[in-house]
């Protein structure tokens, strides 16, 4: 928004996904949410796209890399293959 100059009038923020769907859904405003989030939502909504997709980076910790559950060491699996640019 700052790079267009978009200056909006934030009266409300909340994190919670499901808070955002369901007052943009009342008519008390628009929220900026990830893909992943809105596909198969029980909300009557317009979706639309950004112009330019936005993306940010999610870090992964963990105390002991010799005792993680299976499916977290399925997911850093995934993360590898995902290491190349998605431009």
């Amino acid at each position: 928004m700052e790079k267009n100059h978009v200056h909006p009038n934030i009266r409300f923020t909340t994190w919670e996904d499901f808070s955002i769907m369901s007052m943009a859904e009342r008519g008390l405003g628009i929220g900026i949410l990830p893909d992943m989030i809105l596909r198969r939502i029980p909300y009557q909504l317009e979706i639309r796209s950004l112009q330019e997709p936005y993306y940010r980076e999610i870090y992964l910790a963990m105390k002991n890399r010799k005792r993680l559950t299976p499916a977290t060491q399925k997911f850093i699996e995934y993360l590898r293959f995902r290491e190349t640019p998605l431009s």
